[in-house]
């Protein structure tokens, strides 16, 4: 294609679906997330091909436009792709465009949507032990007046509780991006939607220390009930600054 011609999603999808060495397209980012797409939105395409296959399609590798993006892929690399790595929620979400596998590429990404029973919970006690210790970072820091410490610790422990609650639920954390997109359509098992993102939202802002203490207490719950006392016990007497402060009579 010439610079006054640039190559287009349509017409690549067309050439790609008359190569035999294509086994798959997918489409993932803003086009496969219904109501997502604006005028600034581009195709962000994987092209699968079958493994040791030859085609001439891999001079698009890399190909980068404002309009058009493309990752030419092997089977086997696509099988990998994101397993574990930040990709892995664009593609849990991703659209197919063409599978040539019968259900094979889709089986993939159904893979990819869904983190294994030991995997989701090797990595709950991790994101769990991380959220605790920025946690009590900013309640610490806000009790000794250091306000910006005490809020950059907020934010920090907001990213952290979003990876554990979506570990929990065995599912991939969404990019910020999709976050609103994703709890509203796949909300999480026993959390409301509208309530959770208010807390994050002000969390984030102004590292509302109460409402943190608060919100700890679900989390609590949450995570023992899933099988991380163990996380938790570890933090000994230091629990008691992340709950809510008990009042005196």
């Amino acid at each position: 294609m010439t610079a006054q011609q640039p190559l287009t999603y349509d017409a690549f999808v067309e050439l790609a679906a008359a190569d035999p060495a294509v086994v798959g397209l997918v489409l993932k980012g803003s086009r496969a997330h219904d109501g997502m797409v604006t005028r600034h939105s581009d195709h962000d395409l994987y092209v699968i091909v079958a493994d040791d296959a030859r085609t001439d399609l891999t001079r698009f590798a890399g190909h980068r436009t404002d309009r058009l993006d493309l990752v030419v892929v092997s089977l086997t690399e696509f099988r990998a792709a994101g397993m574990p790595g930040f990709e892995r929620y664009a593609l849990a979400r991703a659209q197919v465009v063409l599978d040539r596998l019968d259900g094979g590429i889709a089986r993939i990404l159904a893979d990819k949507a869904r983190l294994g029973a030991d995997e989701a919970f090797q990595d709950a006690a991790g994101l769990l032990d991380a959220y605790a210790n920025s946690l009590y970072r900013s309640v610490k820091n806000h009790r000794d007046g250091q306000a910006l410490a005490a809020r950059l610790d907020a934010a920090d422990s907001v990213r952290f509780l979003l990876d554990l609650l979506f570990a929990l639920d065995r599912r991939p954390r969404p990019y910020n991006k999709y976050l609103e997109w994703e709890l509203t359509r796949h909300p999480l098992p026993g959390w409301d939607t509208d309530t959770l993102l208010r807390a994050v939202d002000r969390i984030s802002a102004t590292g509302d220390v109460v409402l943190q203490q608060q919100l700890f207490t679900l989390v609590e719950a949450a995570a023992r009930e899933a099988g991380h006392g163990k996380v938790l016990d570890a933090w000994g007497e230091d629990l008691d600054l992340m709950r809510p402060a008990l009042r005196k009579a």
